[in-house]
């Protein structure tokens, strides 16, 4: 019986001490500028990156699309220009959705020509952007507290609660979306009073809830879903996050401060935008 316990006992701290998933760099691309976005196009086989070129709050004409080879090579350097600080992006319907300060850009996928600019009213410092299941598409207002969402070319209010902590990076999972926050009292130079942490906003009712274990913790930027894991940024200390529910957030890689939102295919990947670097790093996944 004591041999029994003791083999239970070594197999449970052995559970407990099992490091977190791994994340181990495939390859980095780089000559962009500020890139604060990384979306993966599968129809495309391709990686869209946005450039912000200049202050993220600026509305200066800089700001343009990359795309990129699966592989990290360079495909298209201004693929679309005409924005302003473009960020967070989503495919819906054929159409790539781009939040940039207070409108959403509409490209089209095949051309990368801009198509049309949806104006979102009262919105402060549109940030990140997801469709769900649907077609529908959701972004956030960092400095409102505020997910919109479109529906065709006409945006609405979905929710503003300042429970949402100054929402950042949002990813659409089956009947929630997944918000990572970067925090309550937000300073002149982005730290906060409080940080933030991952949430969920339920689809139908829009109730908001912490991913419990995940709360307070990091200035969350990007955010994904990849099975059962969720992974995100922290852009003031370059950290990557895996988290799973039940559990903590664990660092799974680290880069210099200006880790921002990041891409997926869904699979083993993740493409890290490193925005102070212009660079673009794809990570494996254990």
């Amino acid at each position: 019986m004591k041999s029994l316990f003791t083999s239970i006992l070594l197999a449970l701290v052995g559970i407990a001490a099992a490091p977190a998933v791994q994340a181990a760099e495939l390859w980095r691309a780089t000559g962009l500028e500020q890139p604060e976005s990384a979306l993966f196009d599968a129809a495309g086989k391709r990686i869209i990156i946005s450039n912000i070129v200049g202050n993220p709050g600026d509305a200066d004409g800089n700001g343009y699309l990359s795309v990129l080879s699966v592989d990290g090579k360079m495909v298209t350097q201004h693929w679309t220009d005409g924005m302003d600080a473009p960020k967070g992006m989503a495919i819906a319907d054929g159409k790539l959705y781009v939040a940039d300060l207070t409108h959403v850009r509409v490209v089209d996928l095949a051309s990368g020509k801009l198509t049309s600019t949806i104006d979102v009213p009262n919105a402060v410092f549109l940030n990140d952007v997801t469709a769900d299941a649907s077609g529908k598409v959701y972004v956030t207002d960092m400095l409102a507290d505020t997910i919109y969402r479109i529906d065709g070319d006409r945006p609405e209010l979905f929710v503003r609660d300042a429970a949402l902590a100054s929402p950042n990076g949002i990813f659409a999972d089956g009947g929630r979306l997944i918000v990572a926050s970067w925090g309550k009292g937000i300073k002149p130079d982005f730290s906060t009073g409080e940080p933030g942490g991952l949430l969920s906003v339920d689809l139908a009712t829009k109730a908001i809830a912490s991913l419990p274990g995940a709360e307070k913790f990091a200035n969350l930027d990007g955010v994904v879903a990849i099975g059962g894991s969720v992974y995100a940024t922290a852009y003031m200390t370059g950290t990557l996050y895996s988290y799973k529910a039940g559990g903590t957030p664990q660092a799974v890689a680290t880069f210099k401060p200006g880790s921002a939102d990041i891409g997926t295919d869904g699979k083993s990947t993740i493409f890290v935008p490193l925005m102070n670097d212009g660079e673009i790093a794809a990570l494996g996944l254990d």
